[in-house]
């Protein structure tokens, strides 16, 4: 079984969450954005969501200054698919890569900061402590359903020589089941059982458990956030009617490591 856990906040203006014990354990950087106080849009970072982009600009410049020891972030244009994008040596100076089409992102260079952005889709984080590499997963019910796990841990198998058996999972916060209603299509696409006429509930998460299991991952954690009942904390499109932001998930390897 996966081992439950929660994510812990962290102080400073920019809200934050953290995985707990990685940064220890593994010299990385792995967590998620919230809401944070004060109303209106809070602290998001959604590109496309509808919000003054000046001011989403502003909010990513303070969540790029929370953490030191990146000079490289990468963001990627998500369409919902199982693309991942494999990143090489960060560079001079200070940057900002932003990646049309792709889903995922793996490195082995400390210093750059691989990100995805969330408001319900499940962000999976992978770490392979051995080989010294990881890779950020943005995983809906289509990226769950074709397979972008496999395509995560592949790449980290192929560009790094990982062995699957060493690498840490964590499926972070995102939708629960018992908020996530959905039709046919999702339990088909994820290989679930319609028990009546529907809708049904789809855990996300425990299908991701259940592939991990599958492709020979032995350390797997989930998060018992849910963006959706939890909203106080997290951004959810399906409980806000579409109307919500954006958190991002990141991870990176801390420069000097």
């Amino acid at each position: 079984m996966p081992i439950a856990i929660r994510e812990v906040p962290l102080p400073g203006p920019v809200p934050r969450f953290e995985i707990p014990g990685w940064r220890e354990r593994f010299g990385v950087v792995a967590g998620i954005t919230g809401r944070g106080e004060g109303g209106g849009r809070g602290f998001d970072l959604g590109l496309w969501t509808g919000g003054p982009v000046g001011e989403a600009m502003t909010r990513w410049r303070a969540f790029r200054r929370a953490e030191s020891g990146f000079s490289t972030t990468v963001l990627g244009h998500q369409v919902h698919r199982t693309a991942v994008s494999w990143q090489g040596e960060g560079g001079a100076g200070e940057r900002w890569i932003q990646i049309e089409g792709v889903d995922g992102h793996a490195t082995t260079t400390a210093g750059i900061l691989l990100v995805v952005t969330v408001a319900d889709c499940i962000p999976i984080y992978l770490v392979d402590p051995i080989r010294r590499a990881v890779a950020l997963l943005h995983s809906g019910w289509r990226g769950t359903a074709g397979g972008i796990l496999e395509r995560g841990i592949s790449t980290l198998v192929e560009q790094n020589g990982s062995s699957v058996d060493n690498i840490v999972m964590h499926c972070g916060v995102g939708i629960c089941g018992k908020c996530y209603e959905v039709g046919y299509e999702v339990m088909d696409g994820c290989g679930l059982l319609k028990d009546g006429v529907g809708p049904w509930h789809a855990d996300l998460r425990v299908v991701l458990a259940d592939q991990a299991r599958s492709l020979g991952v032995v350390s797997l954690s989930t998060s018992q956030w849910c963006s959706a009942h939890d909203r106080q904390k997290f951004y959810s499109h399906r409980a806000s009617g579409g109307s919500d932001g954006r958190m991002v998930a990141y991870l990176g390897f801390i420069a000097g490591s």
